[in-house]
């Protein structure tokens, strides 16, 4: 199977590409607030074709193509490079002798219903193209020998009012991109014990110096917690499925001093161990509080935080929605730290969870968006399914240290009313307290409905700004989006052309443009008393020329040392 597959050359390769290979397509363990010792990752070349709607599985088929999974079949990685608004994939694998009890199977995410099949029989379906899912596979498995899964997807993409972010079926000139359909975050196997945990809930406290544990589980077992610095044991506590675990003399978190703890999760049930999972959690608050002038401010741990943020996309030359590698996916949050940045803003996209895991540990916030659909008013079908997806995606990432909030709806794309949208800020926050609600980044532009007046933030946009928005009586101030300058670099370019919202001659020019306009932001901020900004953005990506990296990732585009210095400067205020 391996030698029929065959990468399809990127036309921009990054640093990363060919370091791809069946061999080591995303190796590593991907989920690492929930970690099991064994698992059987199935990423690496799947058999593929194309399908029609209604078109019953090839159980037992050969299929005629071959795709490297995880990438999107539309990415050169995949070696398929094409979009298919249906398609099957295929594959066997065999389990190792040494599991016992029940097996697993789970899926990062796939865009964008996925329907699974184990052995001939259907074991589960999921709708939505960001959200991870598994299923218990143990019924459908073969006593021993070859083991069957076949995945049947279907991606209809802005054809339809699904959540789609920036992906397009025919990607413009402009701000919106390549699609990325099927399979594209890892996929793997585990075996699991009679009862396990599914999940875990955690929620730090400063000032009781502990942190509220939620142990979910399938079964029922006894919960013993061990919470760890380094190789010193911090506290451990045993009960039920509701804990409070001690963190005493406790270190915050901070992009300063990203210190993260140590945390064990053991099940038991009598004196048997039935589950035993690691994690990690960091002590951080995220709150709003008057500053000097009187003026709400956000504060991290009880201190005023300018959030200086840059916009990313999450997009790849190579693979799309996927980075290439691991190291690749950590590369542009390192830029971040080294340009001076605090805060990240995940462009109405999401990222697998190694992608949050590298922020926690480099010490960045994040902005987490909610993927739109495409811009319009949706139907009444689609706006529930949106808000499903929205739950989904906020039950599933709020134990991330990194992320600080909540951005539902992007300049009013696919908003259908400000009262909807003030109750959808209203429910995020209710689903969690302890973060920040930005009920819609950019409400004064066009496709908005305006402020509804709820949520945590006052956020406007303006380019190349920077945007000037005020706190008022209870909601803090951000400069949602800004800057946008840009330069065009012979060889490193998509479309061998682009644009931006003000372009420049050379690296000098956009280097001295990015100053201008960030010492016009520090005065904004003095002035307004601003909270925060993003500018956009870290990375050009395909027709946008207006990042701090060209797209393949292979030329800086700015003086880093000048960009950091006023970052810096904006930061200490």
């Amino acid at each position: 199977m391996v030698a029929n597959w065959m990468m399809a050359e990127p036309r921009l390769p990054t640093p990363w590409t060919h370091l791809v290979s069946p061999a080591n397509a995303l190796p590593e363990y991907p989920r690492p607030q929930l970690v099991r010792p064994e698992w059987l990752n199935l990423n690496g070349v799947w058999e593929f074709a194309a399908a029609a709607a209604g078109e019953a599985p090839p159980t037992g088929r050969t299929l005629a193509e071959h795709v490297l999974v995880p990438y999107p079949i539309e990415s050169g990685l995949s070696g398929i490079a094409r979009h298919e608004d249906f398609m099957w994939y295929r594959r066997t694998f065999e389990l190792p002798a040494s599991w016992q009890g029940a097996v697993r199977l789970n899926f990062g995410a796939v865009d964008y219903r996925a329907t699974v099949y184990v052995n001939g029989q259907e074991i589960g379906s999921h709708q939505g193209g960001y959200g991870s899912f598994s299923f218990d596979v143990t019924a459908a498995l073969h006593a021993q020998g070859p083991q069957e899964i076949i995945v049947g997807v279907e991606d209809r993409a802005d054809a339809t009012w699904q959540p789609v972010g920036k992906q397009r079926l025919v990607p413009d000139r402009g701000i919106f991109y390549t699609g990325a359909s099927g399979i594209w975050q890892t996929v793997w196997l585990e075996p699991v014990g009679p009862a396990f945990v599914s999940t875990l809930d955690m929620v730090p406290s400063l000032s009781d110096e502990s942190l509220a544990l939620t142990v979910r589980t399938q079964g029922d077992a006894a919960v013993e917690a061990i919470v760890r610095d380094g190789d010193e044991i911090v506290s451990r506590t045993t009960g039920s499925t509701s804990l409070r675990l001690p963190v005493p003399g406790v270190k915050p978190w901070s992009p300063d001093s990203p210190f993260l703890y140590d945390l064990e999760v053991v099940l038991r049930q009598g004196d048997t161990v039935v589950d035993r999972v690691t994690s990690y959690f960091g002590m951080r608050e995220f709150d709003i509080a008057a500053g000097p002038d009187g003026k709400p401010r956000f504060t991290l741990n009880g201190e005023p935080l300018f959030l200086m943020s840059t916009l990313d996309q999450g997009y790849w030359p190579d693979g799309i929605y996927t980075a290439p590698t691991d190291e690749a996916l950590r590369f542009d949050l390192e830029q971040n730290k080294v340009l001076g940045f605090n805060t990240v803003r995940k462009h109405i996209k999401t990222e697998p969870d190694r992608w949050y895991h590298h922020a926690d540990k480099l010490g960045l916030l994040v902005w987490q968006d909610m993927p739109c659909t495409k811009i319009g008013r949706p139907p009444a079908e689609a706006q529930a399914q949106f808000e499903a997806e929205l739950h989904e995606l906020v039950a599933q990432k709020k134990n991330w240290t990194c992320i600080l909030g909540w951005i539902p709806f992007n300049e009013g794309w696919g908003e259908w009313s400000l009262a909807a949208t003030g109750r959808i800020a209203d429910e995020v926050k209710a689903l969690d307290p302890a973060r920040i609600v930005n009920a819609h980044s950019g409400f004064n532009l066009p496709d908005s409905f305006g402020d509804s007046g709820h949520g945590d933030v006052v956020d406007l946009h303006d380019y190349v700004g920077p945007a000037r928005p005020a706190p008022d009586e209870t909601r803090f101030a951000l400069d949602g989006e800004h800057g946008g300058i840009g330069l065009e670099v012979e060889g490193h370019m998509w479309f061998g052309e682009g644009d931006a919202y003000e372009m420049t001659p050379d690296i000098p020019t956009l280097t001295r443009r990015y100053v201008e306009n960030q010492r016009d932001l520090l005065h904004a901020a003095r002035e307004l008393g601003l909270s925060g900004a993003i500018y956009t953005q870290i990375t050009d990506v395909e027709h946008e020329l207006n990042g701090f990296f060209t797209y393949d990732r292979q030329v800086a585009k700015m003086d880093f040392s000048e960009v950091r210095a006023i970052n810096e400067e904006i930061i200490k205020g």
